[in-house]
């Protein structure tokens, strides 16, 4: 599994690992607690999985955690997602910087989000599937979402957005959300 450090966004991983193929379809490893060790994270600080299931052209995000935040792997276990990070952490050196990822059931990359950056994704196909493993236990009370569509994030989302959450749809804007979050 290799491991790619991600420029626009400080803290920011990606964990490509080697799919093994054959007529059968795949076989690869998602999480290898050495590998996430020697990239410096602790792997042992993990303590939820979950998984969301998207229809085509769904936008999940884009979320954040006031107080310590929240750091999390993403993977894309089925299907295509763009997967989106911005930068929230006012004394980071890429604050509010966005980058974006094809994650697919295919290649099986799993991006870590750091601690106090927005995460959010689009499904690209019918269904996809996205896989979290997360290092707090959810408190609702923390969660911020910021609208999908803000100005300042400029998102190039690929498709036309078909559905949203009520929490999305009533999301703050970007200067509301950062507000709430110092």
């Amino acid at each position: 599994m290799e491991v790619i450090e991600v420029p626009a966004i400080a803290g920011a991983l990606l964990f490509r690992p080697a799919p093994y193929r054959d007529e059968r379809g795949f076989f690869s490893r998602t999480f290898d607690r050495d590998v996430v060790k020697s990239a410096g994270l602790d792997p042992d600080a993990f303590v939820q999985d979950s998984i969301s299931r998207s229809r085509r052209g769904v936008v999940r995000g884009m979320h954040v955690r006031s107080g310590r935040g929240e750091a999390k792997l993403v993977r894309c276990s089925y299907g295509a997602v763009l997967d989106v990070v911005v930068d929230l952490r006012p004394g980071s050196p890429t604050y509010r910087n966005r980058e974006t990822f094809d994650l697919t059931g295919d290649n099986q990359v799993t991006v870590y989000v750091p601690a106090g950056c927005a995460h959010g994704f689009q499904a690209l196909t019918e269904p996809a599937d996205v896989s979290y493993r997360i290092d707090r236990a959810h408190d609702p009370s923390e969660d911020v979402a910021i609208r999908f569509d803000d100005p300042e994030l400029d998102i190039p989302w690929p498709l036309p957005v078909t559905l949203v959450s009520e929490r999305d749809q009533a999301a703050l804007s970007l200067v509301l959300a950062t507000a709430r979050l110092t």
